[in-house]
Order: structure tokens, then C-alpha cells, then sequence
């Protein structure tokens, strides 16, 4: 059994030495830039990635792209701002030693969120496939929240994917903007009305269901700052899709 290790990158100088140096279970790394102007490129070339380079096409198919120019069918995805851990790590070389046997395999993620692992808050264990069979497995998902659909057996895999998230709440902010227009624009695009009530009353609800039922306050403060960004998040959301709807306009 050969793994081939993608990563897709956009100006990630930050974070991708980190992940490609984690990925030591792996018979090769791919890295599949979308036009980096920083050290991406450079510096994942120097650690012996190959490195290919392909216009965006939205994360999904991006992921599809990297996994389709890969050498090997044993695909294990990651993003730059995540890395195996080194218990994630002997669990996979096991699974190459012994052979695998299921088509897909899902991995608890653990999130660092300024600065602290985030073990509440809905936000552990957060299980993704992330180790697949290409012939039997893909990335679908046109706009946010892509995810690896498979087309057979699923393992599951006991130790953690390390997730490196946001490390300021400025940065959040601007990752935020981002992902709200994209799930704003996924919801024009299915045509869901967005009634004002959702405005209203989905926000606090996110908060209280964060905060109190997923047990955020065991977070600290970070478990504090993710209840009110998410309240934030859906409402911003909700607002966008509405003024991309004709006729909904606040």
C-alpha cells in the first residue's frame, strides 16, 4: 500500500512546512498551488513536495485535481493548516503494513484556536475522511464545507488530525468574510429563502446551543469567542444570502 499525501495551497508560506514535515507515513507529497506569490512554492520544493500548479476551481475540485495528478490511488488530504500527529502517524503505517481494510477512513480533528486545543464548543472530535481510495472516494461539496463522499466501507482511525486555526480574532474576521459569502452564495444558488426570523432568532440560538449544550465554557475564553463568532457567522451569512435573493433585500 503507497499513500500520496495532497495539499492544496494559496500564498500558505505560514503553515506549509509544517504539514509537509508531518507527512513522513506518506510515499509522496503532492502540493497543488493556485498561483502562491509568497514562499510557498519554494519552500514545499525544498522539503521534497512535487509541486504542481492549477488555476482555482473551488476547494472541492481543487481536492479532486490534486487527488487525480497523484501517483498513488491511497490518497491521504490534508489542508495547509493541519498536520498528523505523531499517534495519527503510527496508526497509518500500520494500516500500510497490514493492509487496509475499508475504502475510506475517518480521523477525529483536533482544533488550536488562539493558541488553545478546543476539546467543546461542537467542535471535537469534528471526524473527517481524510484517507481514502481514490477509485472508490471524492471530494463533493461546490461552495463551503467540502467533504469526501464514499462509495464504500468507512474505518475509523483513533488518533487526531492537529487543525492550526485562527491565531487572532482579526484573522477570524477575515476568514469569516470569506466563508459567509460562500455559504451565502450556496444558498442563492439552491434558491432558499431566507426568512427575517432567521435573523433574528438563529444567531442566539447558535450562541446558547455552543456555549451552554456543547459546553463551550470549558473552553475559557477562546470557548467564549467561538459561541459569539458563530452567532456572528450565521447571521452574516443569512444577510448576504438574502441581499443575493431578489427581492429579499433588507
Amino acid at each position: 500500500m503507497k499513500i500520496s499525501a495532497t495539499i492544496i495551497t494559496f500564498n500558505e508560506e505560514r503553515n506549509v512546512s509544517r504539514v509537509v514535515e508531518s507527512l513522513r507515513c506518506c510515499d509522496e507529497i503532492l502540493v497543488l498551488d493556485s498561483g502562491s506569490n509568497d514562499r510557498t512554492v519554494e519552500i514545499a520544493t525544498k522539503l521534497g513536495a512535487r509541486v504542481e500548479e492549477a488555476s482555482w476551481h473551488g476547494y472541492a475540485a481543487q481536492k479532486n485535481i490534486a487527488a487525480q495528478l497523484a501517483s498513488h490511488d491511497w490518497i491521504l488530504s490534508l489542508d495547509a493548516d493541519e498536520s498528523v500527529s505523531e499517534a495519527l502517524e503510527a496508526e497509518i503505517w500500520h494500516i500500510k503494513k497490514s493492509g487496509p481494510d475499508f475504502d475510506g477512513y475517518t480521523m477525529p480533528r483536533l482544533a488550536q484556536y488562539l493558541g488553545r486545543w478546543i476539546l467543546h464548543s461542537g467542535w471535537y472530535p469534528d471526524r473527517k475522511v481524510r484517507l481514502f481510495n481514490r477509485q472508490k472516494a471524492k471530494w463533493v461539496g461546490d461552495f463551503v464545507h467540502e467533504s469526501v463522499e464514499v462509495q464504500g466501507s468507512v474505518g475509523h482511525l483513533r488518533s487526531n488530525l492537529l487543525h492550526f486555526t485562527c491565531n487572532s480574532l482579526s484573522e477570524h474576521l477575515r476568514t469569516m468574510d470569506s466563508y459567509t459569502t460562500l455559504a451565502a452564495q450556496e444558498m442563492a444558488a439552491r434558491e432558499q429563502s431566507i426568512a427575517l426570523s432567521r435573523l433574528l432568532f438563529d444567531p442566539p440560538w447558535t450562541f446558547i446551543r455552543t456555549y451552554f449544550f456543547q459546553r463551550g465554557f470549558l473552553d475559557g475564553m477562546e470557548g467564549l469567542s467561538i459561541a459569539y463568532m458563530a452567532a456572528f457567522y450565521n447571521f452574516v451569512k443569512y444577510a448576504k444570502a438574502r441581499h443575493m435573493s431578489p427581492g429579499r433585500k433588507l
